[in-house]
C-alpha cells in the first residue's frame, strides 16, 4: 500500500518558480532591515513552555502546539516578541542599547485553517529597545523603514497609518471608560472590518453609556489632513494629562517621519488605529495598499513599555513592526499581483557535448569563482532535449561544449530569450562580458 502525498491544512508549500519569488520577497525585506543598521537574530523554534506562556492567555493559549519529551515541558514559538523578550533578559549583559534588532523566521499557531490564514508561517520584525528609556525619536524611524520596504516590493500606493495609544487612553479617562479601555480599543480597533453601526452595538452591548459612545465615535471619525487632525485634537480640550501626552507624541513623531523622508501621501493619522494586542502603550502602525485593503494590514506593530517584564525586574522599553510574509505572500500570489520572473537560480547551463567533462566542470568553477550562477547539464540526453530543460526552466545564457570548442579555443554564448549567438574566445572574463554586452543591448 502506497501513503498518499499530502501536506497538512495550514502548511504552505510552493513550486520552485514561486519560491524563488518568495525568497526574493524575503531577501528585500532583510536588506531594508540591514540597510537601517538593524542586527541579525535567530532564536529556537522550540521553547521552555513556562517562558512562552509567562504572558500567554485567552486564545493564544489555546494556540500553542506543547508536548511533552522526557520530563520537559515544550513548546514552538507562536510569534518572536516573546523569545525576544527572553533573549534580551537572558543576554541583557553583553547587549548594546539601544538594542535594535531583525528576525525573520517560522512561527506556529494551531487555530483553525482557512484560505490565507496558516498555522505555520513566515513573521519578519524587527525591534528596537530601550534599557530604562527610549527617545521617542525611534518611533519615527519605523515608517521610513516601513516606506522602504513597501516600495522595494513594488507598490507605491500605500498608507501608512498611525495613532497614539494615550490619545485614546486619555480619551476614556475623560468620559470615565478606562475600566473598559482594553476591551473599547479592541472594538473600535475593528471598525475598518464591521462598520460604524456594529461597533457602536458592541459598545453598547459592553455597557458603554450612549453620550460616551457618541464621543468616542466623534473622535474616531475626525478628518482631514494630517496637520488638521493634530489641530482638531488640540481644539477638542480635553483636560487629561494622559490625552494632552499623546497628542504632543503624536505631533513629533509625525514631525520627525517627515524628516525621514515618508512622503504625505503616504502617511495618515487614523484615530480608530488602536492595535488589539494590550501591551502597546504609545505610538501604533498599520500599513495597508491602498488598491487592496481586503488583504488588511501588511505591516502592524508599535511602541510598548516593558519587554521583557516577565524576566527581569530591569524596565525595557521598545517599538517595533512586524510582517506577516507567508499570508502577504499568498495573497498577492492570489491576486495575480507577483510577478514570476524566474524558475532557475541558474544564470548559466553548461551543456557538455563530449564524454570528458573535464572541461565543463573546469569553466563552471571558473564562472562560480567569479559569482556568475553555474549550472552543468550532467545527463546523458540528446542536444534537443538540453536545450529544452535551459528553455523550460528560463535559464538565461547556455554555451555549448564540445571538441571543437576546445580545439578552437573559441565558444558560442547563447542568449536562449533571443536564439542570439555570441562568440567568444574559451576566456571566463571574456563570457563575462559577453554576458554583460547582451544584457545592455
Amino acid at each position: 500500500m502506497k501513503i498518499e502525498p499530502r501536506t497538512l491544512p495550514g502548511f504552505m508549500e510552493l513550486l520552485p518558480n514561486e519560491q524563488i519569488l518568495f525568497e526574493q520577497m524575503k531577501e528585500k525585506i532583510e536588506k531594508t532591515y540591514q540597510k537601517f543598521g538593524f542586527l541579525p537574530l535567530d532564536t529556537p523554534i522550540l521553547e521552555l513552555s513556562e517562558i512562552l506562556l509567562a504572558k500567554a492567555g485567552g486564545e493564544t493559549e489555546k494556540q500553542i502546539y506543547r508536548f511533552q519529551k522526557g520530563e520537559t515541558d515544550i513548546a514552538m514559538r507562536f510569534d518572536l516578541t516573546v523569545p525576544l523578550a527572553k533573549y534580551v533578559a537572558k543576554n541583557y549583559g553583553n547587549l548594546s542599547f539601544p538594542f535594535r534588532r531583525y528576525q525573520i523566521g517560522k512561527v506556529y499557531r494551531g487555530e483553525k485553517a482557512q484560505k490565507g490564514r496558516f498555522r505555520e508561517f513566515y513573521q519578519c520584525d524587527i525591534d528596537i529597545i530601550g534599557d530604562g528609556e527610549l527617545d521617542l525619536i525611534n518611533d519615527a524611524e519605523i515608517p521610513s523603514v516601513i516606506y522602504n520596504i513597501i516600495k522595494e516590493i513594488g507598490f507605491d500606493d500605500f498608507t501608512i497609518c498611525i495613532n497614539n495609544r494615550k490619545i485614546l487612553n486619555g480619551l476614556f479617562e475623560s468620559i470615565n471608560q478606562e475600566k473598559n479601555s482594553v476591551e473599547i480599543m479592541r472594538i473600535i480597533d475593528k471598525i475598518q472590518k464591521i462598520g460604524e453601526e456594529k461597533v457602536k452595538e458592541e459598545l453598547e452591548e459592553l455597557g458603554v453609556e450612549e453620550n460616551a459612545i457618541t464621543k468616542i465615535i466623534e473622535f474616531i471619525k475626525i478628518d482631514g489632513t494630517n496637520d488638521e487632525k493634530l489641530q482638531a485634537l488640540q481644539n477638542l480640550n480635553i483636560e487629561n494629562e494622559t490625552f494632552k501626552l499623546g497628542v504632543e507624541e503624536l505631533t513629533e513623531v509625525v514631525k520627525y517621519i517627515k524628516i525621514f523622508g515618508v512622503p504625505e501621501k503616504n502617511l495618515q493619522i487614523d484615530l480608530s488605529i488602536a492595535r488589539g494586542l494590550d501591551y502597546y502603550t504609545g505610538t501604533v502602525y498599520e500599513t495597508f495598499l491602498n488598491d487592496y485593503r481586503e488583504i488588511g494590514s501588511v505591516c502592524s506593530g508599535g511602541r510598548y513599555e516593558n519587554l521583557a517584564e516577565y524576566y527581569t525586574d530591569k524596565k525595557l522599553p521598545g517599538v517595533g513592526i512586524s510582517i506577516g510574509l507567508t499570508r502577504l505572500f499568498y495573497k498577492l500570489n492570489e491576486l495575480s499581483l507577483m510577478k514570476v520572473e524566474k524558475y532557475s537560480m541558474a544564470d548559466i547551463l553548461i551543456i557538455p557535448m563530449l564524454e570528458d567533462l573535464s572541461k565543463p566542470i573546469e569553466l563552471a568553477s571558473k564562472l562560480r569563482e567569479k559569482g556568475i550562477n553555474t549550472e552543468i547539464y550532467l545527463n546523458n540526453k540528446k542536444a534537443k532535449a538540453k536545450f529544452k530543460y535551459a528553455d523550460k526552466l528560463k535559464i538565461p545564457y547556455v554555451i555549448a561544449l564540445g571538441e571543437d570548442e576546445i580545439n578552437s579555443a573559441k565558444l558560442k554564448v547563447k542568449k536562449m530569450e533571443t536564439g542570439e549567438e555570441t562568440t567568444v574566445n574559451f576566456d571566463v572574463d571574456e563570457i563575462i562580458t559577453c554576458i554583460k554586452n547582451i544584457q545592455v543591448k
